[in-house]
């Protein structure tokens, strides 16, 4: 009885290990699964990132082309292989980032000037100089964008000074040494 005992607690034990190895396997497997979609969903970023240049030259092109050259047929012909070419890259998950009336994020934009203004509100973005782009969920390229600074108050005394001639910087110097 006690060898019984032994072997149906060895068979146990092995029937444990089997199942846990069984588990690691599957585990394993949709681990696998999971990555080699994530690489084929993203697959296509080198090439994407080399064609961006392409649309955006498109892009400049159709704005600056004159009123009188766009009715022409071939004029007409390239636009629509710019729109065909702008329908495959969104079919590979390609998406523009928003920027028109949107805040700041370093997340999505880059910024290249900070401008002192009073016509945005703070960290709001003013214009955009470059198209930033979205494959699926990750950012491929940041949009570039000028951003909006609140114009600061100064102090009515320093803004006298530097009226007369005088920095106030200076000023504050001059009035630390005796």
């Amino acid at each position: 009885e006690a060898k019984l005992a032994e072997a149906q607690s060895k068979a146990d034990e092995y029937l444990d290990q089997w199942r846990r190895t069984a588990a690691e396997f599957a585990n394993y497997r949709k681990r696998v699964e999971k990555e080699q979609a994530e690489y084929t969903k993203y697959a296509n970023a080198n090439l994407i990132l080399k064609l961006l240049p392409l649309l955006d030259d498109f892009e400049r092109a159709f704005q600056t082309l004159p009123d009188g050259l766009s009715k022409l047929t071939w004029v007409e012909g390239i636009f629509l292989i710019h729109r065909k070419f702008q329908y495959v890259l969104e079919q590979e998950g390609l998406k523009p980032i928003e920027t028109e009336g949107q805040f700041f994020d370093p997340m999505v934009h880059e910024a290249i000037t900070y401008e002192e203004t009073d016509h945005y509100e703070d960290g709001q973005i003013i214009a955009e100089v470059q198209k930033g782009y979205k494959l699926h969920d990750r950012v491929l390229r940041p949009a570039l964008v000028r951003v909006a600074r609140k114009k600061e108050k100064r102090e009515e005394g320093k803004e006298e000074k530097q009226a007369e001639g005088q920095p106030a910087a200076e000023e504050a110097s001059n009035e630390k040494e005796p």
